[in-house]
């Protein structure tokens, strides 16, 4: 056979012969905790198990900005008193199919109104059907804020406030407002299955579930009717690994693609490793150590601030940020448009720490330092820091028992009026206004759920409701700076550091963008050999 007629032969085979399916494309996360629930509106310390997955809101915020932009609302209006916002809904969008549940319908609003009743209201039937608190939702103060929903047709709804509130747009593309199926909740109700909700998930997102493994594995794949566009990856995996230097092994290894909170110890090294680049930004975040204010003896001011005048702060930046750390001087993060550049230093003095003690009557005293057992930007080593601490505190005659639990009940014990002791946690922002900074974890709304310090101060609640019903940022600035000087007066936290994000991943990963947020979207993301 001549060369010409053999080239000829196999060009006919390739024309002739079927197409071979294209490999699935896989992308694996090694994430650092196992979800608490795969309802946002009841998660409270993982965020990117669900809601950037699975779900949409109304609104959400435009990739790695604080920008808002149209979610499941294509587009609204808001009224010239600041009372009403009319929000037209998208059509078309279809909710996820799962065994047991084919939706009949397409999202409508009576999924925008059920995905806030239900935490709203006490008599709807799933206020409280996993025994949890809405803790975000009572947290930010919306049943403070909002008098309620009401729909005017099937795609348009009207949110109406008591006053008006600034950062409520902001507000309402956060994690907790993430829009579900009515339908699918009727029919569980139906079924006597109510819990299903927050198991087999059932959202409008770029991803479905489809199998989890508690502490061990989260298996996704594309939604193929996602409004967006269908994602470019196929199959998403969360590898559920809780040590940073075994998750930097996975990532070397090519065993994962992405990898959150790594030991800041490593980043040099990871910046030399062959295939792999880290992306780093700045971060919205805090992290503190917080104080029960509403048991003895930290229910005094002098208390919390002989403790946070005897704690080397710049010592425990230096040690356990390793570079990636700032010494904080405010709740809010310099960052933030309101960040008050006149904030004095850490004021570290052991010796004044003992005579505020002296002066508030309080001897001997012995108390508990909560340490996370999971990393966080904010605080990427807590039994480290929870030990420096203790060392501090032996110094000036202040006994420390270092405590801990898995993540869930960590979470779940820190949020009780009784706790004992003073908690390490932190604050990374979820939509960029100082209020959602300063009211969520701070506010008296948030006492028993979000404020972990139990700290409700008159003047300092007022200042941030003032602010928030204002739309001129300089305006709000200057009550915001009011409010931070309020805040180191009191000292409900000490106030640790605030941190540079950073995400190593494969070069293969194109696409990512790092959010403001500590939030991880894959739905734009490809992979490329």
């Amino acid at each position: 056979m001549t060369g010409k007629r053999l080239i000829l032969l196999l060009a006919s085979l390739v024309l002739s012969s079927p197409a071979l399916p294209s490999a699935a494309k896989t992308l694996v996360y090694c994430t650092e905790a196992s979800p608490d629930t795969f309802d946002p509106a009841l998660a409270s310390g993982t965020r990117d198990a669900s809601a950037t997955a699975l779900y949409n809101r109304i609104v959400e915020f435009e990739p790695g900005t604080t920008k808002v932009r149209p979610g499941l609302a294509e587009k609204w209006e808001v009224s010239d008193d600041g009372l009403t916002y009319t929000f037209h809904l998208r059509r078309g969008v279809r909710f996820h199919s799962i065994e047991g549940f084919t939706p009949t319908r397409d999202f409508n609003a009576d999924d925008v109104l059920f995905t806030f009743e239900r935490q709203g209201s006490a008599g709807n039937p799933f206020h409280n059907y996993a025994g949890r608190q809405y803790i975000y939702f009572d947290g930010i103060g919306m049943p403070d804020l909002v008098v309620g929903w009401r729909k005017l047709d099937d795609y348009t709804v009207v949110m109406t406030l008591k006053a008006p509130h600034s950062p409520m747009l902001a507000d309402l593309a956060l994690d907790f407002a993430s829009v579900v199926s009515k339908e699918y909740a009727d029919r569980l109700l139906a079924e006597k299955r109510p819990l299903d909700l927050a198991t087999r998930p059932v959202g409008t997102g770029p991803f479905q579930l489809v199998d989890y493994q508690q502490d061990a594995v989260i298996r996704y794949k594309a939604n193929p009717d996602y409004w967006r566009g269908r994602a470019k990856i196929d199959d998403l995996v969360f590898a559920i690994t809780t040590d940073a230097s075994i998750r930097m092994a996975k990532l070397r290894a090519g065993e994962c693609d992405v990898m959150p909170y790594p030991n800041p110890a490593d980043l040099e090294a990871i910046k030399a490793a062959p295939g792999i680049r880290l992306m780093q930004q700045e971060g919205l975040n805090t992290g503190y150590l917080a104080f029960n204010t509403l048991q003895k003896p930290f229910d005094d001011p002098r208390v919390r601030k002989a403790i946070d005048m005897a704690i080397d702060k710049k010592a425990i930046v230096d040690v356990v940020f390793r570079g990636t750390g700032e010494l904080a001087r405010n709740p809010l993060p310099p960052t933030s448009w309101a960040y008050d550049k006149s904030a004095p230093g850490d004021g570290y003095d052991p010796d004044g720490a003992r005579r505020e003690l002296a002066a508030a009557g309080v001897h001997d005293l012995r108390m508990k330092v909560w340490a996370m057992p999971v990393q966080r930007p904010y605080n990427p080593n807590a039994r480290l820091m929870a030990e420096m601490i203790q060392s501090d505190l032996a110094k000036i005659g202040v006994g420390v028992d270092i405590v801990t639990y898995e993540w869930a009940e960590y979470l779940a014990r820190s949020k009780a009026r009784d706790r004992d002791g003073a908690m390490l946690f932190g604050f990374t922002g979820d939509n960029g206004d100082p209020d959602n900074f300063l009211s969520v974890p701070l506010g008296c709304a948030g006492v028993g759920t979000t404020n972990r310090a139990n700290w409700c101060f008159a003047a300092f609640d007022a200042l941030l409701k003032q602010a928030a019903a204002i739309v001129d940022p300089a305006a709000r600035a200057k009550l915001y700076v009011e409010a931070q000087r309020l805040f180191r007066e009191q000292t409900p936290w000490v106030v640790i550091a605030h941190s540079v994000v950073s995400i190593p991943m494969r070069e293969r990963v194109r696409g990512y963008v790092m959010d403001p947020f500590d939030h991880h979207d894959f739905s734009g993301v490809d992979i490329q050999d």
